[in-house]
């Protein structure tokens, strides 16, 4: 097979839409009707009660931070504010942009134009294009929001631990359409009447990213920075960490999250941050389900999913063996075993893809 192309309008992307893998129908475990209404069912008191100790430990860390700053007593605090700020507002956008996490659509609004301030993902551009992924999960060509693409570079994954690839293009990304431009890949997934709303919120962080900037040159201090903007370096480590097991080694260009995703069993401070997305399998089968109710959905399909991993470590050692073999055989991942009460996968339009890029 020849290399992969990711780009969303190059060969790859082409030969994904001739092979009708493109808005392909994916597979769904069987759930009976009313237990799946029972969980899509959403309700504000879960998320209230989450976002109001999110915004607590917000205030209790930044507050510490600020008290204790120019001593070593502050470095604990700027830690839990960073990780709060960089990381959990990753599983906040993610979750709210769903528009599950509360049952009152202002509210969702209100936390997903937070928390994608705070991780720097235009909340519009962000929208769409996370709306692309669940359509065409791991598509290659098609998906805009993989995280790591096949052989794996392995040095902008680490370096991605504090933020820095994913600050190198969100600043200029900002700066492009604050001036106006959207790219053509941009173009590809935000309909032409949402485009200006990607203009307009550029240019309102670009003001809010100026002024805080003047208030640290003012004061002659960088810690404003430390609360508006560098957190997103030095608190990305968790969010990276957790969201590269989303993924990470496993299939491409197949129509089944089974196969394509991961399930992962984490600790509940990580779940806390990560506000339950690794169920993950589950969410991508089943994106309308709110985060609160993904346990109880991962235990009633357990008979047709893949075992879920049994901890973050245990992920990693699946998934990093798989890049190493990746970086030498570009075609190997992780074949995730279905347990023997699953239905099986019909490979049908893998086959039909890997003949149309190959040719």
């Amino acid at each position: 097979m020849s290399k992969r192309d990711y780009s969303l309008i190059g060969r790859d992307s082409r030969a994904a839409v001739a092979s009708g893998l493109a808005a392909a129908q994916w597979y769904h475990t069987d759930v009976p009707r009313k237990q799946m209404k029972e969980l899509m069912k959403r309700s504000d008191g879960p998320a209230i009660r989450d976002t109001a100790i999110w915004l607590a430990a917000f205030l209790l860390a930044g507050t510490g931070g600020w008290w204790f700053w120019g001593t070593l007593w502050c470095v604990p605090f700027f830690f839990c504010y960073g990780v709060l700020y960089g990381s959990s507002s990753d599983s906040r956008w993610h979750e709210c942009g769903h528009g599950t996490a509360f049952r009152t659509q202002w509210m969702n609004n209100a936390v997903y134009q937070i928390a994608s301030f705070m991780i720097m993902r235009n909340p519009v551009t962000w929208r769409w294009s996370h709306a692309r992924h669940h359509t065409d999960t791991i598509i290659v060509g098609r998906d805009p929001e993989i995280a790591v693409m096949r052989p794996p570079d392995l040095a902008r994954l680490c370096l991605n631990l504090f933020g820095i690839v994913d600050m190198w293009h969100a600043v200029p990304d900002m700066l492009r359409n604050a001036a106006g431009d959207l790219s053509a890949e941009e173009k590809t997934f935000i309909p032409e009447q949402e485009q200006h709303k990607v203009v307009r919120i550029a240019r309102i962080w670009v003001a809010i990213y100026a002024a805080t900037v003047g208030l640290a040159v003012a004061l002659g201090s960088i810690l404003p920075l430390m609360f508006v903007g560098l957190p997103r370096l030095y608190g990305a480590w968790h969010h990276v960490m957790t969201g590269l097991l989303q993924h990470g080694g496993l299939a491409d260009n197949v129509v089944d999250h089974r196969l394509n995703s991961r399930t992962v069993l984490m600790n509940p401070v990580s779940r806390f941050i990560y506000w339950n997305m690794n169920y993950h399998v589950e969410h991508h089968m089943f994106p309308m389900v709110p985060y609160h109710a993904l346990p109880r959905l991962h235990a009633m399909i357990g008979h047709d999913v893949p075992a879920p991993n049994t901890s973050i470590l245990d992920g990693y050692r699946e998934m990093i063996p798989a890049f190493l073999r990746q970086l030498r055989n570009e075609d190997f991942f992780v074949e995730r075993l279905l347990p023997a009460t699953a239905r099986p996968y019909r490979a049908e339009l893998h086959e039909l893809t890997a003949a149309a890029s190959a040719a």
